[in-house]
């Protein structure tokens, strides 16, 4: 019912209001008038959450001391905001993101699930992820795809600990119901092209195997990244920005993630924009501070903050910086659902 409308007490038939709202409840039936998001229009979107490095990287030790691969399958801490639409281990609407550990010596045991993954190593090298067979080195700001349904597993041949940014479209696939996993050991391994196959620019090659719907790269390292992203042109918010692409069509590097590299030079601050879709970030390079709606978070290197949909956002960096973006975007334009405003254009 609406707010300015009296409270409904008694039917025309005589029966009381509540008793019949009881019935209703015990036949799983809800009016629409009772909600509060009926046939109202959402101002604004949901508050971003903050995880400062410095908070975290001594939690990620405790970690290191109390379990294992082993005996855990993966030691992750996921960063969760309590707040978030995709509910209980959401860091956003439709993302989870998580830091992995692995110490030298140690392997995570080869599994795989529907829900696409990604790798941003944050700290550490000497570590590899194998994706259906094929193996994919880690060293730090490399970016390691883990698409739906293939094999992968983590070893780490270094002499210090590793960590990484997981990221993943879980609250997605557990809303649709779609959410499914297996176990080890691999099996039925694809023969996947070999990456200098798609080494050369704006030249691919001719598979003979019909296209898979996520970039057959799995490995895209740092240095070619982030040179990427200081030649890119300013963007139309002002900042430098360049995508990670499966190089076969273009498009994102997995169906239902998509992700960036954006440089923001020193003293710059972005033209304001909002958008339908949510991103999580993490701070490569340097710092500043975004705002978000009515919030400001003032970052630093290796922190991790979430962008809401819904809210107006500007990032201002106080030396040069250099942010890593995982999104749902390209889900959202290939459903139509994705609607971006800059400044004061309409």
């Amino acid at each position: 019912m609406s707010a300015t409308d009296a409270p409904i007490t008694t039917a025309p038939g005589g029966r009381p209001y509540d008793e019949i709202s009881k019935d209703w409840k015990a036949a799983n039936l809800r009016p629409l008038w009772e909600s509060a998001l009926a046939h109202k229009a959402r101002e604004g979107g949901p508050a971003p959450h903050h995880w400062q490095w410095k908070v975290l990287r001594p939690l990620i030790d405790d970690a290191m001391t109390v379990t294992s691969p082993a005996a855990v399958e993966r030691r992750v801490l996921t960063l969760t905001d309590p707040d978030a639409a995709g509910g209980p281990g959401s860091t956003a609407t439709n993302l989870a993101a998580g830091f992995q550990i692995l110490l030298p010596g140690e392997k995570a045991r080869p599994h795989r699930h529907t829900m696409n993954a990604l790798r941003f190593v944050v700290e550490g090298r000497g570590a590899a992820t194998v994706v259906d067979g094929k193996d994919c080195p880690m060293d730090e700001g490399d970016l390691v795809i883990t698409p739906g349904w293939t094999w992968h597993e983590h070893v780490h041949r270094g002499d210090r600990p590793i960590i990484w940014l997981d990221a993943l479209d879980a609250p997605l696939h557990r809303y649709l119901g779609t959410d499914r996993f297996e176990p080890g050991p691999a099996h039925d391994l694809p023969t996947m092209p070999a990456d200098a196959a798609f080494a050369f620019p704006n030249i691919v090659p001719e598979l003979s195997e019909p296209a898979t719907p996520f970039s057959p790269v799995f490995r895209y390292p740092w240095a070619q990244a982030s040179a990427a992203v200081k030649a890119a042109p300013k963007w139309k918010d002002g900042s430098r920005r360049v995508r990670y692409v499966n190089p076969v069509n273009g498009g994102p590097t997995m169906p239902l993630m998509d992700c960036y590299l954006i440089q923001i030079d020193s003293g710059t601050e972005t033209v304001r924009f909002r958008t339908t879709s949510n991103a999580v970030c993490l701070v490569c390079d340097g710092r500043g501070t975004t705002k978000v709606g009515e919030d400001a978070i003032a970052w630093d290197k290796r922190d991790v903050f979430s962008l809401p949909h819904g809210n107006w956002i500007t990032h201002r960096a106080d030396e040069t910086a250099t942010l890593f973006l995982v999104t749902d975007r390209d889900a959202l334009h290939r459903l139509d659902l994705l609607h971006e405003q800059y400044g004061n254009e309409f």
